[in-house]
């Protein structure tokens, strides 16, 4: 109750008062006294004055890292100005703040060199501020720009090129927030993997990992050494089976959390033997297509019945299970037509479940033509 009081408080500040700034904001940074840290002065803050006028969630930015709006020194009007002047609107500034509120705590001079950097890869001011706006955390969670550069220079040496450099900073920005430690040891416990799988080039195996799965690099060693570990044993992969594994559609589930993976890949082996599967054909399936462990146990239980009780025999499903990647919709809908049309799928196989909309629609046109 006592914070719901204090928040709508900070919420009933004059959005409408235009603040002249001080000497102290025109060098990007608002000073306040330190006894601020009492209710009455948090409520009379210069900050949440400034935050409130850029249109700022206060509510969600005091739920989210309340400490920012105690600092004696912080950089809003800086960076607002930072921000719009690459081309990032009001609603977006507002936004980045609102949710990662400690983005008015980087000073200007630290703003433009992590700005270069990131500029030296994806050379668009307009792609970062996308970037920004769907993951203001990824910019604004390290101070420390040399861990950047390091990152940079360290994934390059891997042999990364400039344009998988591009999409990893487009797609997992969190990996350069990472601390080059961190990444280094990701990429040491990979290469270990391949060495004791027997694999003869250690780095092309972790950059295959990482092409496929650049988040494995925000995750725990931890984590993925223990999913790595389940599914060698579990399975009981030769050498050669682990490394196509891992270095291929694999490498998409090493950053699901163990239970999750362990609890999938159970229920799947589980559900295929109800419907007369052996363990060996579970294996069969997932090293074909491990992503289906993606599917909660509910859903793939659904999808499996679906396509059962629509005709297919489970050795189908086993030898082709992508047709796993649509919804049960699309299956109850395409299992229906078919159905009607007399469609043999023990002669003909499944791959027609398989096939893009406008694939199997010419496929059923020239069926119900045949048919006729």
């Amino acid at each position: 109750m006592a914070l719901q009081q204090q928040l709508l408080r900070l919420l009933k500040l004059h959005q409408s008062r235009l603040l002249q700034p001080s000497a102290a904001c025109a060098r990007g940074h608002v000073s306040r006294p330190s006894s601020s840290t009492s209710n009455d002065n948090l409520d009379c803050s210069p900050l949440l004055e400034n935050l409130s006028i850029l249109g700022v969630d206060l509510k969600s930015a005091w739920q989210r890292q309340p400490g920012v709006l105690r600092k004696a020194q912080t950089n809003e009007h800086g960076l607002a100005e930072f921000l719009s002047h690459k081309g990032a609107s009001r609603d977006v500034i507002a936004s980045i703040i609102s949710r990662y509120p400690r983005a008015i705590t980087r000073s200007g001079k630290h703003l433009e060199e992590r700005w270069k950097l990131w500029h030296s890869i994806l050379q668009d001011d307009s792609e970062i501020i996308r970037i920004l706006d769907r993951s203001p955390e990824s910019f604004f969670r390290s101070s420390d720009n040399e861990d950047l550069e390091k990152n940079i220079v360290f994934l390059t040496s891997l042999g990364v090129m400039p344009r998988d450099l591009m999409k990893l900073l487009s797609t997992a920005p969190r990996v350069f927030s990472n601390s080059l430690e961190l990444n280094r040891a990701m990429v040491e416990l990979l290469k270990s993997v391949c060495e004791s799988l027997g694999g003869r080039d250690h780095e092309a195996f972790a950059r295959a990992i990482l092409f496929k799965n650049a988040y494995v690099l925000i995750r725990s060693t931890k984590r993925v050494s223990a999913n790595i570990q389940f599914l060698l044993t579990y399975f009981m992969l030769s050498n050669a089976e682990a490394l196509n594994l891992l270095q291929s559609h694999g490498a998409k589930i090493l950053d699901l959390s163990h239970t999750s993976l362990e609890r999938n890949i159970k229920n799947l082996q589980a559900k295929l033997k109800t419907l007369g599967c052996s363990s060996s054909e579970t294996k069969k399936l997932v090293l074909k297509h491990s992503v289906v462990l993606f599917v909660s146990a509910e859903r793939l239980n659904k999808k499996l019945d679906c396509l059962v009780e629509g005709g297919i025999d489970v050795k189908h499903i086993v030898g082709r299970p992508n047709v796993l990647d649509f919804s049960i919709v699309t299956l109850k809908q395409r299992l229906s037509k078919l159905n009607t049309i007399g469609y043999d799928f023990e002669a003909n196989g499944i791959g027609i479940l398989d096939m893009s909309k406008k694939r199997f629609q010419q496929k059923l046109m020239k069926l119900q033509v045949n048919e006729k």
